[in-house]
Order: C-alpha cells, then structure tokens, then sequence
C-alpha cells in the first residue's frame, strides 16, 4: 500500500472511530454528534441566525441544518424565535435544557481531547498543518476556519 493511500485510510479510520466513540458516550443523553455539535456552537457562539449555524457547523457544511435543528427543537434543547432586527430570520438560543447538555457534551469533549492531545504529543503541529492544507478551500475546512477565527 503506498503511504498516502494508507494515510487517507488512516484519516477515514480515525473519523469513523472517533464519531463511533463520541456516539455511544453520547446515547445515554439522546444525542447524536452531529446535534451535539449544534448544542456546542450555540453553548459558545450563540443566538444565532440558522445560517449563522450552518455556517460554523463541520457536521452539516454545505447544507441547512433545518432538519437536524428541528429535532433538537422538538427535544425542547433549542428555541427557535423571529429575529431582533429582521422578523423573517430565525434566531437560535439554547433553552435551559440545552445549556445542562451542553456542558455534559463539554466534558465529554474534553476527555477526549485530552486522550488526543496524549497520542499526538509535541508532533501534532505537523498533522494539523497538513490537515489544514488539504481541507482548505473546501465547505468543512471554512466552517472549521470560521469557528476558529471567532474563538481567537
């Protein structure tokens, strides 16, 4: 196998592994990762727009994250309310509810950055480096560059 066939296979493996990771700690709350990460960018980035979201949201670049709000709505994590400024736009806030979960997910999250940091030891500079190059440009790699940017 040459080594950048195994390295995006290694990439792949690592994505599936750690969304499967991140799944089962997360059953026990009835999330899934992808409205775990909508709870988290609104926990830090919050009210916001549904384009605001969808625009810092990896799990649903290139797309409207509608249908993955609607359910996190319907669950009573989020409330949907007309704009400030412009009462055709949505804003979106998390409820009391969504906040507890929120933090939950954060722990969470955090276990597991610390197992990666762990792993990754004083090298991660180079792997990130990489990843950086090779998802610039594309609809994950500006949602990411955003939320980076707005947490800097």
């Amino acid at each position: 196998m040459r080594t950048a066939e195994e390295l995006r296979y290694l990439v792949l493996a690592a994505e599936l592994e750690g969304k499967r990771q991140l799944a089962h700690q997360l059953r026990p709350f009835g999330l899934t990762p992808s409205q775990a990460e909508v709870l988290r960018v609104l926990a830090d980035h919050g009210p916001l727009s549904l384009n605001g979201l969808g625009s810092l949201l990896v799990c649903e670049s290139g797309s409207s994250p509608s249908r993955l709000v609607d359910r996190i709505v319907a669950r009573g994590l989020v409330d949907r309310r007309p704009g400030a400024t412009d009462g055709r736009a949505v804003e979106l806030t998390l409820t009391p509810e969504g906040e507890r979960l929120s933090r939950e997910v954060a722990a969470l999250e955090e276990a597991m950055y610390a197992t990666i940091d762990a792993l990754a030891g004083p090298d991660i500079g180079v792997t990130l480096g990489f990843l950086r190059a090779f998802v610039d440009g594309s609809p994950s790699g500006q949602a990411l560059a955003r939320r980076i940017a707005l947490s800097e």
